[in-house]
């Protein structure tokens, strides 16, 4: 996957295209990301232990990883990703500028 947990990623696409967030859970096995305030659904839940009053709540849902591209570190802007050797370390690199993404 091209993103990781951590990563400032922008959507490119969907009912939140242009909103920007930061991942927060990347599910590799389903190509799917857990990105902060975006594709916000609404859960009902039933009165439990720690939520006494039961109800309707806000949380996000998972979006496909094809739907959202990493920030560029320099411009700010949504970049491809590429993958460069360091050290003997694969990093990734934004196709736009070349800075390296993440840590």
């Amino acid at each position: 996957m091209h993103v990781k947990k951590g990563d400032k990623v922008m959507v490119i696409s969907g009912k939140d295209k242009g909103k920007q967030g930061s991942v927060l859970e990347a599910y590799p096995k389903n190509e799917r990301v857990l990105v902060e305030g975006i594709n916000v659904v609404k859960k009902h839940a039933k009165p439990s232990q720690d939520n006494p009053q039961g109800g309707i709540l806000n949380q996000e849902a998972p979006i496909h990883v094809s739907n959202v591209m990493p920030i560029d570190p320099k411009s700010g802007e949504p970049t491809r990703v590429g993958y460069k050797e360091e050290n003997g370390k694969k990093v990734r690199i934004a196709k736009k500028s070349g800075e390296t993404l993440g840590n």
